[in-house]
C-alpha cells in the first residue's frame, strides 16, 4: 500500500512540478515577446491558463491523499479514539462519493462534450484539457482507499501531531520556568536587613533580583 501511495505522490508531485515550471517559461516567453520584440504570443497564453488548471488539480490532489486539507479539528479531538477513527472513516468515504461523482462521472462527460470544440490559439479539442478531472478523481479514488485502510488499521495516526503536542509542552515548560521563578523571587532576599519589598521614594527594591541592594538598610535610612 505504501509503494503505491509514494509511487502516486511521485508522479503528482512531478506533473505538478512540471506544469508550473512550463507556466513559468511561458509567461516569461509572453512577456518578452510582447513587450521587447513587440510580437505578443497568443497561444503561449492559452496555454498557461490551461495549465494552470491542471497543476491546480494536480496540487488538490497530491494534498488530499497526504490528508492535509485544512480543517479545524477542534471537536473531533475531543472523541473517544473509536468515535474519531469512524468520523475520518466517514470523511474519506465522503470524498470517495464526490470524486466519483463530481470529477471522474462528471469530469468524463464534460470531457466528451467538450471534444467537439477546438481552443482558438492551439488549435486543439477544448475536451482534452478536462481529461484532468477524471484522471485526478481516480487518483483520489485510490488515496481514498488507501487511507480508509490506513486509519482501520492504525497505520495512519489520528492524534495530535508531533509538532503540536511538542510546542505545548515547550509552552508549559516555559510556564512552569516562570512560575518556579516567581516563586523564588518571592520566597528570597538579600541579607541587607530589607523586607521583601522595601519601598522609597516610589521605588520597590526586589530583594532576589540582584546580589548587591541599591538602597540603604533600614538603619541607615533612619540616620
Amino acid at each position: 500500500m505504501e509503494k503505491l501511495r509514494k509511487a502516486l505522490n511521485g508522479v503528482l508531485n512531478v506533473l505538478a512540478g512540471g506544469s508550473m515550471a512550463v507556466m513559468a517559461i511561458l509567461t516569461t516567453y509572453q512577456v518578452v515577446a510582447r513587450y521587447i520584440f513587440n510580437s505578443p504570443s497568443t497561444w503561449s497564453e492559452e496555454l498557461v491558463g490551461y495549465l494552470f488548471g491542471w497543476s491546480t488539480m494536480l496540487g488538490a490532489t497530491i494534498v488530499s491523499g497526504e490528508r492535509g486539507h485544512m480543517n479545524i479539528p477542534i471537536l473531533v479531538d475531543r472523541f473517544q479514539p473509536g468515535m474519531r477513527k469512524a468520523f475520518h472513516i466517514l470523511w474519506e468515504v465522503v470524498a470517495f462519493v464526490f470524486s466519483a461523482t463530481i470529477l471522474v462521472f462528471g469530469g468524463w462527460q464534460v470531457s466528451n462534450l467538450a471534444m467537439g470544440q477546438q481552443t482558438s490559439s492551439l488549435g486543439v479539442a477544448v475536451g482534452v484539457f478536462y481529461w484532468v478531472m477524471p484522471l485526478c478523481g481516480v487518483v483520489i479514488l485510490l488515496y481514498s482507499v488507501l487511507n480508509i485502510i490506513g486509519i482501520a488499521n492504525g497505520t495512519i495516526s489520528l492524534d495530535v501531531s508531533d509538532e503540536a503536542t511538542e510546542a505545548v509542552a515547550k509552552v508549559e515548560a516555559e510556564k512552569a520556568a516562570t512560575a518556579a521563578n516567581s516563586r523564588k523571587r518571592k520566597e528570597g532576599g538579600l541579607n541587607c536587613g530589607h523586607s521583601k519589598h522595601y519601598w522609597r521614594s516610589w521605588q520597590c527594591c526586589w530583594c532576589c533580583c540582584s546580589s548587591v541592594c541599591p538602597f540603604p538598610t533600614p538603619s541607615q535610612s533612619l540616620r
